[in-house]
């Protein structure tokens, strides 16, 4: 099986990202890893990834309106997205986080 190589990214300014996941589940532990390797294709320090456990910060799902685990929330720069899923699809979801590729 053939692996996709990732893009590199460009981030101007700095991507903020909170992934929320319910424990070390399997979909959990996927979703970290996935995202892990979208950012290591960013330049480093133009990112920050949080990543909270809703099992240990329950409250978070509400305020949050976090309906489904695990879910990736762009805070910066605006506007605001929320994916779901485990994120397996880097190219889907560089699109849907809106970060350009350098062609």
């Amino acid at each position: 099986m053939k692996k996709k190589n990732i893009p590199v990214l460009i981030a101007d300014d700095k991507l903020v990202l909170q992934l929320y996941v319910s424990g070390m589940s399997p979909k959990s532990m996927e979703a970290i890893g996935n995202i892990k390797k979208i950012c290591s294709g960013l330049v480093e320090d133009s990112f920050k990834l949080e990543i909270i456990d809703l099992y240990k910060h329950p409250e978070l799902a509400s305020e949050q309106q976090i309906v489904f685990s695990p879910s990736l929330i762009k805070r910066l720069p605006l506007p605001k997205k929320t994916l779901v899923g485990t994120f397996s699809d880097t190219e889907k979801v560089i699109r849907g986080l809106g970060i350009p590729i350098k062609e």
